[in-house]
């Protein structure tokens, strides 16, 4: 079925997924505020991406992040000067946008002139018509506030505008106390803060919004080829099969984390077809960046972004290295004895080798020939495979794929149609509802309530004792609960009760004892 925003996003308001914050007040626009059901579903969306990208795994360990950090963080990363949108405003009914994206809705593309962006002739004002637009001019995106009682440039700080920062910041105090050796991968999940200046896409571009990053630290491929005498690349490894290997280089890493997310997409429940990999084209890429991966889900809206897997060489860690005076090379033992083993020529060929390498890339020479004597004494800065994945966009493609009207017709030949969000159950807010058949019966009510008592101990439960059972089934249809699970008077007879299943209505008997392993089966991603 064509899926409508629209439509969602009413279901989202009225059922307590999502609501517009401060909403008494008349809102605040790119805020949203997320409610039972939608904090039951973020929570179970960052807790699936925390087992799969850590818990299972043994090369990844955690970060829990402040908010605020020093201003300098984001003078290394380029933030404070460089982290800017192109803003235009309409002189006529005052309209902001930002200028790309008017553009882009108008089938234009934007201007560049040296260090300047142009408006292309024939761009409009989409509110009044008008042509009358001021040029676009940059708008940095971070939200600044100050530490301390006093207002002033010496106490300005900023909100961060991403997670992965902090990694990097806080990499040698990690380094140091998570005994691993690269390469090895650190996650941080949590909130994150754009002044964007045109939200827009319902929870799609806000302007606070949560992230799920992984920075995923590698040997450069010069320490791999010492290490290995070769570097393994896609040309050799094309399918990437396997379980990955020492003598992997760092397009290989890339494309491995791609397929890694691909595959968790998938297992959340998003369609192949409504996936799709966009790779940034070598003037899209940032200058520090090797590659970049976009995976996108198709929207109502469109096919937009959720997820960016970057190869960021070791920009980070060595522009922390630079304004903090602290060195981010790590020493690595298999690198420094591989080293001692060469001899003195086989030293001086691979030297060269690199320094030409760097050249024919317009590196430098001079760091080139440093790099390598580095190396020869077992030290790098680690290069960054970064996986950085929006929480609430990802909450929005899973609540618009989740999204069906399904039409029935019952055995009088009434037709109706079934409003459901068919999550994967892994997913879903509530797991399971608890119905008793009726409530006027103390036996029945209390023989259901003692269950839900004890289901609710392992999982999100509901309790519905109110309406027809077949109008409660509904309720439930319409904010995913997979498994409703009905206590009628065979109940107190022989201890079984109904499940009745989402996704194909069926209805099966059970025995109490057996509804904590028969529901435990689906909710594993």
């Amino acid at each position: 079925m064509e899926k409508n925003l629209e439509i969602i996003s009413s279901l989202c308001k009225r059922r307590g997924f999502i609501f517009p914050s401060s909403e008494i007040y008349g809102g605040i626009n790119g805020f949203w505020d997320y409610g039972p059901l939608g904090s039951e579903l973020k929570r179970n969306i960052r807790d699936a991406w925390w087992h799969f990208m850590v818990q299972w795994r043994n090369d990844v360990v955690g970060l829990d992040a402040t908010i605020i950090m020093h201003p300098r963080v984001w003078e290394a990363s380029g933030h404070a000067a460089g982290f800017a949108d192109p803003m235009v405003d309409c002189k006529d009914c005052k309209k902001r946008y930002r200028a790309d994206q008017l553009c882009e809705e108008q089938g234009k593309q934007l201007i560049r002139d040296g260090k300047n962006l142009l408006l292309p002739e024939g761009v409009v004002c989409t509110e009044c018509g008008s042509k009358n637009l001021t040029q676009p001019r940059s708008f940095n995106l971070m939200f600044k506030t100050y530490v301390g009682p006093v207002e002033d440039d010496s106490a300005a700080a900023y909100l961060r505008p991403e997670t992965a920062q902090a990694i990097f910041a806080e990499f040698l105090n990690i380094v140091a106390t998570a005994r691993k050796q690269v390469p090895f991968g650190v996650a941080q999940s949590g909130k994150s803060f754009r002044n964007e200046v045109n939200p827009r896409n319902y929870t799609f571009r806000s302007r606070e919004f949560e992230q799920m990053e992984l920075e995923f630290f590698i040997r450069p491929d010069e320490a791999v080829e010492l290490i290995c005498g070769k570097v393994t690349t896609l040309a050799d490894n094309p399918d990437l099969t396997g379980e990955p290997q020492e003598d992997w280089g760092w397009e290989v890493w890339h494309r491995y984390w791609v397929e890694q997310r691909l595959t968790w997409y998938r297992l959340a429940g998003l369609p192949q077809e409504d996936l799709h990999l966009y790779w940034q084209t070598k003037d899209e890429l940032a200058h520090y960046a090797r590659a970049c991966v976009d995976i996108e889900y198709a929207f109502p809206f469109g096919v937009q972004e959720l997820e960016g897997i970057a190869a960021r060489s070791d920009f980070d860690l060595t522009q922390h290295q630079k304004y903090s005076g602290k060195s981010m090379q790590v020493q690595d033992d298999r690198l420094r004895l591989a080293c001692e083993a060469m001899t003195p020529e086989a030293k001086e060929a691979f030297k060269a080798k690199v320094i030409a390498d760097w050249r024919a890339r317009g590196k430098d020479a001079l760091e080139a020939a440093q790099f390598v004597e580095d190396l020869f004494l077992g030290r790098y800065i680690p290069h960054v495979i970064e996986p950085s994945a929006g929480t609430d966009r990802l909450a929005l493609a899973l609540l618009c794929n989740a999204y069906d009207e399904e039409h029935l017709t019952d055995a009088k030949g009434k037709e109706d149609i079934r409003t459901v969000l068919r999550f994967a159950p892994a997913l879903a807010p509530v797991k399971v509802a608890v119905l008793p058949l009726v409530k006027n019966k103390p036996e029945l009510r209390d023989k259901a309530w003692k269950l839900y008592a004890d289901l609710r101990r392992h999982w999100k439960c509901a309790w519905d004792e109110t309406g027809a059972i077949g109008r409660r089934y509904r309720r439930q249809d319409e904010v995913g609960t997979p498994f409703c699970v009905t206590v009628d008077f065979d109940t107190l007879e022989n201890d079984t009760v109904t499940i009745r299943l989402r996704d194909s209505m069926e209805q099966i008997r059970l025995p109490i004892s057996e509804i904590v392993s028969y529901v435990d089966k689906s909710l594993t991603l």
